[in-house]
């Protein structure tokens, strides 16, 4: 199982839109290229005085799915989102192989 783990700080100007965004379009639309597993929403717990952090952690059965994604989806999603958001509500990924699970 590979966890392709996208970190997100979001500013309190924009967080009701982008919350709305992501969860009704941007993650839904990842989703539905049929590559992901599931995908979890998690507010990352800190004493940050800047935004609120976000991690959101896409499960895929192996990497030769995530570079069907990389190669066929994740420029027009980052484009998407860019467009909307990159000021706003940085981002950065983290690719991670599930080892074991307890």
């Amino acid at each position: 199982m590979i966890i392709y783990n996208v970190t997100i700080n979001v500013s309190d100007e924009i967080h009701d839109t982008w919350l709305n965004w992501m969860k009704e379009k941007h993650i839904p639309d990842l989703l539905s290229t049929n590559l992901f597993v599931s995908a979890s929403l998690n507010r990352v717990i800190t004493n940050s005085d800047t935004g609120t952090t976000y991690a959101v952690a896409y499960k895929l059965k192996n990497l030769a799915d995530l570079q069907k994604y990389e190669t066929k989806f994740s420029n027009k999603f980052r484009e998407e989102y860019n467009s909307k958001f990159s000021a706003s509500a940085p981002t950065f990924r983290t690719i991670m192989q599930v080892e074991e699970t307890f």
